[in-house]
């Protein structure tokens, strides 16, 4: 059983992800994933260099993520471009991957699954939501980046309000603790699937 676990910047999924990790579950982090084929995969560094110039990448064939991030969160058209570069690769990635486990279920995270339309390949969808200001704040300290370069992004990705009727389950990760409490329901309830 795939289960897919998404949310908004700043909501927590990496964490939600990492919790269960600990419970056994192997977990699949898209994001991860892409920065790696982004740098290792020839034909998808040729078309990110097309789309974004040699900009793209510093020496050694380190990506560049200030700029092309700084390129996409202000350009939605290069932002559609760059995910048609790199998610079918991830996708064909995460099919391989999945095949090589053995668990009950799987948890793939991606940031992007409703607007990639992942989610359709899904089983089970979970949702990772909380207040705009934290995640704000979240981002800001772990990202070290301004208010407004947030906000960007946000706006970039669906709202809570599109993604909650496409959810199967709703994680509000405001208090650790809490959210601990409510993958353990969750990993719990999906064992008995």
């Amino acid at each position: 059983m795939i289960v897919g676990l998404t949310g908004g910047i700043g909501s927590g999924k990496t964490l939600v992800s990492s919790m269960f990790k600990e419970l056994g579950i192997p977990t699949y982090i898209s994001d991860e994933e892409a920065k790696k084929i982004m740098i290792s995969e020839p034909t998808i560094i040729k078309a990110i260099i097309q789309l974004f110039g040699k900009e793209a990448y510093l020496d050694k064939g380190v990506l560049n993520r200030t700029f092309i991030s700084s390129q996409v969160f202000l350009n939605k058209e290069k932002l559609q471009k760059l995910n048609a570069i790199v998610h079918p690769a991830v996708a064909i990635h995460f099919k391989e991957w999945y095949a090589q486990q053995k668990a009950v279920f799987v948890v793939k995270e991606s940031a992007i699954l409703f607007e990639t339309e992942s989610y359709k390949h899904c089983d089970v969808v979970i949702l990772v939501t909380a207040p705009e200001d934290i995640r704000i704040r979240r981002v800001i300290k772990r990202d070290n980046v301004d208010v407004l370069s947030v906000k960007n992004r946000i706006k970039n990705q669906w709202t809570d309000d599109v993604k909650t009727p496409l959810s199967d389950y709703i994680i509000c990760n405001t208090n650790k603790l809490k959210t601990q409490k409510k993958v353990k329901e969750i990993f719990e309830l999906l064992l008995k699937n």
